[in-house]
């Protein structure tokens, strides 16, 4: 999936559609609370700066990457602290800015690397358009939680195929996260775009089977909403069980949402 769409041109794009969330929000908007605990709008902004930023520099400098991370590595979460700082500092016109020069470094940079090379990223060295979707999955994610703070419903495109196909490449991430075996059989996943278009992964004589709106993938691979407000039926026990830990992310798996939090989709 990743290679066979342009990732890069739509990474951009997708940022850009974050963007609009955002302008021409008033002070009190900027500081409304996100459902992510202790992170306003604003802190969602900074958050995708900071991604941006460490992006651009994996593709471009990867020395400086390095340099740059090593702290990050020691004490993750206290580089994260630290770097919001930093971004949080900045007026929002000019953190809107920065963040606008940092994501379209970084998209640009990673379509400059060669497709079959590695860029260097925080666990593992990864291909360029695999960084780019990941990229893309924090661009839905903190998108969502700024959607949700301010109530407004967005309207996604086709370019969520991207997302479906990095969830189920990092299905074993959730397992992980909960200490959990990951299954050695691959499984299925089979989800509707926006237009209707579908997409398929794994086997098709799988056994264990995820199928659904490809939005509501994303959302739960995000953990942006609850499997019990989402439209994805399982097949079979274990696929059953991923639905319940699925993450497209490495770590602690968070507090995620309760389930009703939202509405249905």
């Amino acid at each position: 999936m990743s290679d066979q769409m342009n990732t890069y041109d739509d990474l951009i794009a997708d940022g850009d559609d974050i963007e609009t969330l955002v302008t021409g929000l008033s002070p009190a908007q900027w500081s409304l609370d996100t459902p992510a605990p202790g992170w306003t709008v604003k802190h969602q902004i900074a958050h995708l700066a900071f991604v941006s930023h460490l992006a651009a520099l994996s593709a471009s400098q990867p020395e400086a990457f390095a340099d740059h991370v090593a702290d990050a590595k020691r004490d993750f979460q206290a580089a994260v602290n630290n770097a919001l700082t930093a971004y949080l500092a900045l007026s929002t016109d000019s953190l809107v800015d920065k963040w606008r020069q940092e994501r379209n470094a970084a998209a640009k940079a990673l379509a400059a690397v060669e497709p079959t090379a590695t860029v260097p990223w925080l666990v593992t060295p990864l291909p360029p358009s695999v960084l780019a979707a990941a990229g893309m999955m924090e661009l839905f994610g903190h998108g969502q939680d700024i959607a949700d703070a301010l109530g407004h419903t967005r309207e996604l495109t086709d370019r969520i195929g991207h997302l479906a196909w990095f969830g189920f490449r990092t299905r074993d991430f959730g397992y992980h996260a909960h200490g959990l075996t990951p299954p050695t059989d691959e499984f299925r996943v089979e989800v509707t775009g926006p237009s209707g278009v579908v997409w398929e992964f794994g086997p098709a004589d799988a056994t264990q089977r995820v199928t659904g709106p490809a939005v509501d993938f994303a959302l739960l691979v995000s953990r942006r909403r609850h499997r019990d407000d989402l439209s994805l039926i399982a097949q079979g026990e274990e696929a059953d069980r991923w639905l319940d830990i699925a993450q497209a992310y490495r770590g602690p798996a968070g507090a995620g949402r309760r389930p009703g939090q939202f509405a249905k989709r």
